[in-house]
């Protein structure tokens, strides 16, 4: 079953290119790193890179198919391989047209009531299994709430707030500023950029592992 979901992680992560939007075309900085894979270091960003462990941002979109065998598939692997080694989160980037935000602030005040993790495995189930893709309405949200263990009074109060739409927004704004060019991308200890056709299982895990053994040798 594992081997059978690594291959569906590979396949489908390389139609990304050819499938998924692509805002932006440039070249990536060569920039000297003494890391093995393919990756791109980016030009302003600090890193935030903690020895021995490598923290992982998914620039992800709940309405993308690769997203979702992303998080279904490639996630159990890379904690199964990297253990409390590796620290995952998600930033919602929505690149797919004509789709409402509900979910993006759905799973930030779920993440500021302590349930992100629960609530993006929900979601991406309902959207992509459930194959419910249209508006979540207020009836909706609410069996999704409880499914994560949440209070739904407290739950709307706080989308009600703005806070969920504006973390939403500041997540759109850094995907922008580091060009990420599609969906799943991802951005391991604040600068270094995984994307586009170098998003295969092989190469993410190359990358991380790369990191963890220069630790070693430190």
């Amino acid at each position: 079953m594992v081997n059978r979901r690594c291959m569906q992680w590979v396949v489908a992560v390389y139609a990304i290119v050819w499938t998924v939007a692509v805002f932006w075309v440039s070249p990536a900085t060569a920039v000297p790193l003494a890391l093995n894979g393919k990756y791109e270091i980016v030009m302003g960003e600090v890193s935030t890179h903690t020895p021995g462990k490598v923290k992982l941002i998914e620039f992800a979109d709940f309405y993308c198919p690769h997203c979702h065998l992303f998080d279904e598939a490639a996630v159990p692997l890379l904690m199964k391989e990297f253990g409390d080694k590796l620290e995952i989160t998600m930033v919602g980037f929505p690149v797919i047209r004509g789709k409402l935000p509900t979910a993006f602030d759905m799973y930030e005040q779920a993440k500021m009531m302590g349930k992100g993790n629960e609530m993006k495995t929900v979601l991406f189930h309902t959207i992509h299994k459930d194959k419910i893709d249209g508006v979540l309405d207020r009836s909706l949200r609410e069996v999704l709430i409880k499914e994560v263990g949440l209070d739904p009074k407290a739950f709307e109060e706080g989308m009600a707030s703005g806070k969920p739409a504006k973390a939403v927004d500041n997540g759109k704004r850094w995907g922008e500023r580091i060009k990420v060019s599609s969906t799943p991308s991802i951005l391991l200890d604040g600068n270094i950029k995984v994307d586009g056709a170098n998003m295969t299982q092989e190469n993410v895990f190359t990358v991380i592992r790369s990191i963890l053994e220069n630790d070693a040798k430190k």
